[in-house]
């Protein structure tokens, strides 16, 4: 779930700093100043350094900000239980966030920053542009990074020990939903896209694996059509699947409200494998329009005793359910909180555990190999899900189909 942001993307207001007070060990761009001459609210309550980890998030528009929000509390969370258990060996953690915007410079600009600030490791990223940035330069900076959400399979490209990955890869998770579409009868696939790195790729895995099992996807220029005129191209083409691989809120739910209201479509299902209808927003703002749209969710048909713990925890934290994208926040904390006990602080010893991780992750056991094709480290087998929101109520999510 990595789209490209949106230009028109909402901003989210209680995203601001005073928000996170109760967040010592947190600093944001707009309350860290590295030329300071200070020692850290942890620094100061153990009398031992802060072990540093930087961390990179969508805060602000075109970003999609309520992906960011989720993500950094579940980042936020995992840190408190950290420094609430001890630490790292009595010191504390100290996360360092920087907002990214979804813009792949300012996120290698933030990787720059980091490099300099003594961080062990960095975390997080959304966007599977902007993470691709950040991984370049942690490869170049030799900075661990593990990212969290984002899925593109070339993240780097060559590969590296310095970085890993929590979210499954692209090519997996949409051949998956490649198989509920053919399992669901539907095999004349339009596709609706807008040119970026990570849409073309998932088209490009799409027509490949679709094509190969008597499947054909017609490409749509979605920044050449009116709502209207998808409609009419729709109709044209006698497609069975819309899948919108679009920027979210915009152009994707003007999309989904015309096409519900076109009873030539009325039997066309709406896909959309990236993710928008994962979060609150799409709900409240297309309300039964936005009902039963397939999309790819990265939880286990059922959460054990300790994804149930945190689960409940960061629904108090968002005032909402917690998406997928608040517990891969989690689990990245999780699994540098065990690196860094087991093998230390250093930045290269760090960057040499990734294939001796062993870490229950709110979603499961979490394991890095070696993928073929895929230049990072990756949790291999991370769960899949397709599921769509229930018409009848929207808060609640069908499983259609599992990988």
């Amino acid at each position: 779930m990595n789209t490209p942001p949106s230009p028109s993307a909402a901003d989210h207001t209680d995203l601001s700093p005073d928000r996170h007070t109760d967040h010592p060990e947190r600093h944001t761009d707009a309350d860290f100043h590295p030329d300071a001459d200070r020692r850290t609210a942890a620094d100061r309550r153990t009398g031992r350094p802060a072990v540093r980890l930087g961390a990179l998030v969508p805060l602000t528009p075109p970003g999609w900000v309520e992906a960011g929000r989720h993500l950094l509390a579940g980042l936020d969370l995992a840190v408190r239980e950290v420094n609430d258990a001890g630490g790292i060996d009595g010191r504390p953690l100290e996360l360092l966030v920087r907002d990214t915007a979804a813009d792949p410079e300012r996120a290698a600009a933030a990787m720059d920053e980091f490099a300099g600030l003594d961080v062990t490791a960095v975390v997080g990223e959304y966007h599977s542009v902007v993470a691709r940035a950040a991984a370049a330069r942690a490869d170049a900076l030799g900075v661990p990074f593990l990212c969290s959400s984002a899925v593109l399979d070339a993240l780097t490209e060559e590969p590296t020990r310095w970085v890993a990955r929590l979210a499954p890869a692209q090519s997996r998770g949409w051949r998956i939903y490649a198989d509920f579409l053919l399992g669901a009868g539907r095999s004349r696939i339009a596709v609706a896209t807008q040119p970026s790195v990570y849409w073309a790729s998932g088209t490009h895995i799409l027509r490949e694996y679709l094509t190969t099992r008597g499947g054909t996807v017609v490409e749509l220029d979605a920044n050449a059509l009116t709502p209207e005129a998808l409609c009419d191209a729709l109709v044209e083409q006698d497609v069975t699947a819309l899948l919108l691989l679009v920027g979210q809120p915009e152009p994707a739910m003007p999309f989904v409200r015309a096409v519900r209201g076109d009873g030539r479509l009325a039997r066309l299902l709406i896909g959309a494998p990236a993710g928008q209808p994962e979060f609150a927003a799409w709900a409240a703002s297309l309300g039964g329009d936005g009902a039963g749209i397939p999309f790819l969710r990265y939880l286990p048909q059922r959460l054990g005793p300790l994804g149930e713990r945190v689960g409940e925890e960061l629904r108090k934290r968002l005032g909402e359910a917690p998406s997928f994208v608040a517990f891969e926040g989690w689990d990245s904390i999780a699994v540098l909180a065990e690196v860094l006990r087991e093998h230390g602080t250093d930045r290269t010893a760090v960057a040499g555990s990734w294939p001796h991780v062993a870490v229950e992750g709110t979603r499961g056991p979490i394991r890095f190999s070696r993928i073929p094709g895929i230049g990072v480290w990756q949790w291999a087998w991370p769960p899949i899900q397709v599921v769509d929101r229930e018409p009848a109520d929207f808060d609640h999510f069908r499983i259609l189909h599992r990988g």
